[in-house]
């Protein structure tokens, strides 16, 4: 930065800079009017790591980098003429470590921090102006942080679900079924899985082609999701396998479901504008529920059991 002289002897007024809009105190205007005025070349950045000052732009633009020695990861803000930037650092009374670059030739009224505690002391103006700014500036992250939150929320959603079938995926499965576990059994009540596996589906894929195969595990999805009471989970498990997860219900009940769902598949159409229908959907189903001493790994593995006596068993059927 170049020292290029004084705030009163430059062209700008008082009143042009947002802090002292309304200010009509002569000693104010004669305390700021000592205060240095430097000019930044363009593309130069402002290091100002060692104490707090408040920088106020009389020409040109800044622009001011996020915080990240502060964890913050917001966008870069520009400050025009009249505005400023720096009062969060002299109120902490700590170095502004934000980056600041002149995005033209640009001069700078610098007010240093005990100089801006003597102003606030004089001025109400300035203080009240300074309120308003740092009112607005909260208000501006919090709803930032708003729009993070729910944009976070969202990708999150998408990561827990399945692009191909709309299903929850198996991330969605290791955080939740752990959860829906701990409850069935702090409540006593009954929590039980459907495994499901396509019957031949590598045969299918290498008939009919990764496309078609693709319809039909969106079919299967369809099927299974349809079938499913609002509290109940579709989950595809991976591949061709897939899960349903009923909370508050028995094993007849299940089981009941699993039938209903091995019915159902059966008349899935994969493609129903096909010249040549292809083949109908089968699945093998294993029902398993949740022993009272037992966790969702002894779930999951017995109803992998299942599952695997039902495929031993010639497919296309349920098993407990």
């Amino acid at each position: 930065m170049e020292h290029i002289g004084t705030f009163g002897a430059s062209r700008t007024t008082l009143c042009d800079l947002h802090l002292f809009r309304d200010e009509t105190d002569p000693a104010v205007a004669a305390m700021v009017a000592g205060c240095a005025v430097v000019r930044v070349a363009r593309g130069r950045r402002i290091d100002d790591g060692v104490q707090a000052r408040l920088y106020i732009v009389l020409s040109g633009v800044l622009e001011i980098a996020p915080d990240a020695h502060a964890g913050d990861e917001g966008n870069t803000s520009r400050i025009v003429p009249g505005e400023s930037v720096g009062e969060q650092a002299v109120l902490d009374d700590a170095p502004n470590l934000a980056a600041m670059t002149a995005l033209e030739d640009t001069t700078l009224l610098v007010i240093e921090s005990d100089m801006v505690w003597r102003l606030i002391d004089r001025s109400g103006v300035l203080a009240r102006n300074l309120l308003r700014l740092l009112s607005f500036r909260i208000r501006a992250t919090n709803a930032l942080l708003r729009r993070r939150q729910k944009l976070g929320e969202f990708y999150r959603q998408l990561s827990l679900n399945d692009p191909l079938t709309g299903l929850y995926n198996r991330a969605w499965l290791g955080e939740m079924l752990p959860k829906l576990a701990a409850r069935a059994t702090a409540d006593g009540s009954a929590l039980s899985l459907v495994m499901i596996d396509l019957d031949h589906f590598k045969r299918f894929n290498d008939t009919h082609g990764h496309i078609a195969g693709d319809a039909a595990l969106a079919a299967a999805a369809h099927v299974i999701r349809g079938a499913l009471r609002p509290s109940d989970f579709a989950v595809r498990y991976g591949g061709e396998e897939m899960l349903a997860v009923l909370p508050d219900t028995t094993p007849e009940r299940a089981a009941g479901v699993a039938e209903r769902l091995c019915r159902r598949l059966r008349l899935a159409v994969v493609f129903p504008d096909m010249r040549l229908p292809l083949p109908h959907l089968t699945g093998s189903f294993g029902v398993a529920s949740l022993a009272p001493d037992g966790d969702e790994r002894s779930l999951l593995a017995a109803a992998d059991a299942a599952l695997y006596r039902a495929k031993q068993a010639g497919r296309d059927r349920v098993c407990a």
